[in-house]
């Protein structure tokens, strides 16, 4: 099953539906409104049916924390799907999920050697393939498909990141590779936009990436259940600016595995339903690898198979922060 949230006007102005995606039927169908008109064909009434499909469908964060109920829940209420769904191209998407707790990994050999040899000149740190290494981002600045990314006026090297987003399904503490996936609920298509010159400037506070990174993230456009993917390996990937294709990708060569890098997040530290654990970028699967940055007014789509296409438009004119600090004296002196 293909999950994922859109945004509609209600009775109290906008608010956010899980649906189901059938992007094969051009449709999508809202949970909540098919599992009450299935509760009331069952004999529910009108109210008790609503309070039901309302409590059960009315974030999807809290309805993967539901376990095994949630996915069945949604499945029969796909029997009222007919009377429920909506034009896929009609609806308006936002982020398929806000997580708990996004952590962004490094993964990939081909994105790190192209990186470090191509863009820092230099050798990789021994420490990525020591242990596989994440940094936390913010929740606040998560983006759908089809919304409009910021441009923030301090760069001038906006870049995107195709990974791979394992959506946690069952919280867990110290959990082994062996047992690691058995606590995901699915995979969605997760960009790490990234300012390249800003990171470069962040870096050496030796803190990890701020607004470098946590100016944006994209999620979606939906969350695919493991159910109808065997297997991520070997899936492929694809990046188009403006229809154009700049780069094809694969899932293949691992520096840690998925269910490594699962495992290793949930080390004397838990990981929850609804967090999101990103893969680390595929190889040739962000700009900086092929010297080529986004532009204003830019339309980029990243392709997963097996999940579908995440686009997002760039904004046309760039974004100044209100205040922004002015360096202070250095008051060491130096060699």
């Amino acid at each position: 099953m293909k999950l994922g949230r859109i945004v509609v006007d209600g009775p109290d102005g906008r608010e956010i539906r899980v649906v189901a995606a059938q992007p094969e039927a051009g449709r999508v169908i809202d949970l909540r409104k098919a599992h009450a008109l299935r509760l009331q064909r069952c004999g529910a009434t009108v109210d008790a049916a609503r309070r039901l499909a309302g409590a059960a469908f009315s974030d999807l964060t809290e309805g993967i924390s539901l376990g095994d109920f949630f996915l069945d829940a949604a499945h029969h209420a796909l029997d009222a799907a007919d009377d429920a769904s909506l034009a896929i191209d009609e609806v308006t998407w936002t982020a398929a999920l806000k997580p708990p707790v996004i952590r962004d990994s490094l993964t990939f050999n081909g994105h790190i050697k192209n990186f470090f040899g191509n863009v820092m000149k230099t050798l990789p740190a021994r420490a990525v393939y020591e242990r596989p290494g994440y940094f936390k981002g913010t929740t606040s600045t998560i983006f759908g498909h089809d919304e409009t990314i910021p441009f923030p006026s301090f760069t001038e090297q906006l870049d995107y990141e195709l990974e791979i987003g394992y959506v946690i399904g069952r919280s867990g503490r110290n959990v082994s590779p062996e047992d690691a996936w058995q606590h995901v609920f699915g995979i969605t298509i997760f960009n790490d936009w990234s300012l390249r010159d800003v990171q470069k400037l962040e870096s050496p506070i030796g803190m990890g990436a701020q607004h470098s990174k946590d100016f944006a993230y994209g999620i979606g456009p939906w969350i695919t259940t493991l159910d109808e993917i065997p297997s991520i390996i070997g899936l492929t990937g694809q990046v188009r600016v403006n229809g154009e294709v700049w780069s094809d990708t694969r899932v293949e060569d691992f520096i840690w595995t998925p269910e490594e890098t699962v495992a290793y997040a949930s080390q004397l530290n838990g990981i929850q339903p609804g967090d999101l654990i990103g893969s680390g970028t595929m190889a040739f699967g962000a700009g900086v690898e092929l010297g080529r940055f986004l532009q204003p007014g830019d339309v980029l789509e990243l392709e997963l198979e097996g999940v579908g296409t995440l686009r997002n438009r760039i904004a046309a004119e760039k974004e100044s922060p209100s205040w922004w600090p002015t360096p202070r004296p250095y008051p060491f002196e130096e060699a």
